[in-house]
């Protein structure tokens, strides 16, 4: 398992290597999907009751860093 930041992580064997929220069977992908929705930190809390708020802060904190990178957009033959 390799760590990304303190509670996010990659595993081959877990989820297809999607990042994960400390190893879980839980997707950084999931949860924003869930806050996309329009579901609160709250509700998904509610229905994933080993997560920690903190999880929910380094899902967005991920993604952050994700969209911070340059970018450059290349046309192909």
């Amino acid at each position: 398992m390799e760590y990304l930041t303190e509670r996010i992580t990659i595993d081959a064997e877990v989820c297809n290597g999607k990042p994960t929220i400390r190893g879980k069977r839980i997707t950084v992908q999931t949860i924003l999907e869930f806050l996309t929705a329009g579901d609160t930190p709250q509700d998904i809390l509610t229905q994933y009751p080993s997560l920690e708020m903190a999880d929910i802060y380094a899902c967005l904190q991920f993604a952050t860093a994700l969209v911070s990178h340059r970018y450059t957009i290349k046309t192909t033959v």
